[in-house]
């Protein structure tokens, strides 16, 4: 059998169909929302990117700092036969995961992406060429239907994207990961922590304006798959911490009066002055919470680790 192997679930319009709704939805109602997935196309990845290296942005070195110590430890505790990861990307970050568990037969990456799927499966095989790769090509926030694979298996969600999602989304999610799971069977989650509120805002609207000009993508995207006249430059980078429900917000806001017309959709939208377009919350989270999320799902978390620092965590929890 080929080590490689890649299956689509997503229908080939899938992505058209689904920015058209979001858009339409999004931008109909008060206050305007986006989903932050449309970021990411190749400029959006590659700005991301970006991103991560910048000193502002702690959550990615927070994470690998996690990951390259207490690898060897989790691959003991999971005995994993199956690593399954949930909107891998690159699965740069996952390698130091990879490399530590010897029990490892089978790696499932799943992403909307086919290209970042076959470069990521193609560099890893080049290092392991012993190891199964069947990549997904899926929207594991839609449901997702697993292939066959041996057990115990590890389901990992990283890079704190969970953050991404509203509470009533996130207890979904957590709920079809629970359902995904068989006993023995485990679910590897990164959360970002809550911490100074300068250091959050920092993170989210860094100095040199990569931030901004990742936010400001998503009204190229629309420009460019929906026909739309949106001008990157009357709108403003706006992040701010929300208190209340601990979230980062990311926000573009409209310098003037303006009516963006979006033709594909036959949509007018009038942005007053100051109006604000949520592109992305990002959920910090406390211990105590993320065990009490989990549970909800039936998880029982049995093993919490954070940075030297404290910043970011990796939680270890299996089905109760």
């Amino acid at each position: 059998m080929s080590p490689f192997l890649l299956t689509r679930t997503l229908p080939e319009d899938a992505t058209d169909a689904a920015l058209r709704a979001d858009v339409l939805h999004g931008l109909s109602r008060t206050p305007k929302t986006l989903p932050p997935k449309w970021f990411y196309d190749a400029r959006g990845s590659a700005l991301f990117e970006e991103i991560t290296t910048l000193p502002e942005y702690y959550p990615t070195r927070a994470e690998r700092e996690i990951l390259v110590t207490r690898a060897a430890e989790i691959a003991e505790i999971t005995g994993a036969r199956t690593l399954i990861e949930l909107g891998s990307g690159s699965s740069e970050k996952t390698r130091h995961l990879i490399d530590a568990m010897a029990t490892l037969d089978t790696y499932v990456p799943v992403d909307v992406s086919e290209s970042a799927l076959t470069g990521a499966a193609n560099a890893l095989l080049a290092q392991r060429p012993s190891l199964s790769v069947h990549a997904l090509i899926a929207d594991f926030t839609r449901g997702l239907a697993l292939p066959g694979t041996p057990g115990p298996r590890l389901v990992a969600f990283l890079g704190g994207t969970i953050g991404n999602l509203l509470p009533t989304e996130r207890a979904a999610f957590l709920a079809s990961v629970r359902g995904l799971l068989s006993p023995g069977d485990m679910l590897l989650l990164g959360t970002d922590l809550v911490k100074d509120e300068s250091v959050l805002v920092s993170a989210y609207d860094d100095g040199a304006g990569v931030t901004a000009a990742f936010n400001k993508n998503v009204l190229t995207v629309m420009n460019r798959e929906l026909e739309a006249d949106f001008d990157p430059a009357a709108f403003q980078h706006v992040a701010v911490w929300d208190r209340e429900h601990e979230w980062i917000e990311m926000r573009l806001r409209a310098r003037a009066d303006q009516t963006v017309k979006i033709p594909t959709l036959g949509l007018a939208v009038d942005f007053t002055a100051g109006e604000e377009l949520r592109t992305e919350i990002s959920a910090k989270f406390r211990e105590d919470g993320v065990r009490s999320e989990l549970a909800a799902a039936e998880l029982k978390l049995s093993h919490w680790w954070t940075d030297e620092r404290g910043r970011f965590a990796l939680s270890l929890s299996t089905a109760a």
